[in-house]
């Protein structure tokens, strides 16, 4: 029983200090053994029961298909890119143009779920690329973005997610990504600062140098209000 109690106090300490395990999200080896469906409706059960523990009357009518619609949304929307089948193809194509300047998307929606507390986390990325020899769609970013936000996340380890896979795609490591985001768990929970957002980096490459880190930034902040 105190060793059951240290495990939670651990657990829990990890939580509050935002600790992420590995650059990978932690999955079971059996994670994909069940079928859509079949989670779907272990998660409604499961949801059911919190709710009737809370005390709520199911049998009302504003709250009868809550535990089926909270099921749906885990699986199909805002956990959907656990699932590997979900990662967006990312067709590349040569850089016949020879533009040979570093390529910023900025501003893409970030929708994520933080891992210790199950609450949003919503804010923009910024991502460049400098090619190598190959371009991705403009569209292919913000989809990659989405990928692994649609699941429960730590932002750091979603930094690094999604510039690996770009530099996977683009066959380079000049990728960088910077993501500014507010956590729910602390604007809404615990401390309640609504004002506050988190800011996280991962630069590779040619990144790694103070004055190419240097121009990304700049393009950052520059008013691209239309």
């Amino acid at each position: 029983m105190k060793f059951k109690r240290s495990l939670e106090d651990h657990f829990e300490g990890v939580g509050e200090d935002h600790f992420s395990s590995s650059e990978e999200t932690p999955m079971r080896p059996d994670a994909f053994v069940l079928s859509d469906q079949e989670k779907i409706e272990r998660i409604e059960q499961s949801v059911r029961d919190v709710m009737l523990t809370l005390g709520l009357d199911l049998d009302d009518d504003s709250l009868k298909g809550t535990p089926k619609r909270v099921a749906k949304m885990y699986v199909e929307e805002i956990f959907s890119g656990l699932h590997p089948d979900r990662k967006p193809k990312s067709s590349t194509f040569k850089n016949k143009y020879k533009y040979g300047e570093m390529l910023v998307e900025k501003n893409i929606t970030v929708y994520s779920t933080c891992e210790h507390h199950m609450l949003p986390i919503v804010g923009k990325a910024h991502i460049a690329y400098i090619s190598a020899g190959t371009v991705v769609g403009l569209s292919k970013m913000n989809r990659i973005v989405d990928y692994f936000a649609k699941r429960p996340q730590v932002q750091e380890r979603m930094n690094i997610q999604i510039v690996r896979e770009l530099q996977k795609v683009l066959g380079t490591k000049d990728v960088a990504c910077v993501i500014d985001a507010k956590h729910l768990c602390v604007n809404s929970r615990g401390i309640r600062d609504v004002d506050s957002s988190t800011v996280t980096a991962e630069y590779g490459g040619r990144f790694k140098e103070e004055a190419i880190r240097k121009e990304f930034l700049e393009y950052i902040n520059m008013d691209t209000t239309f």
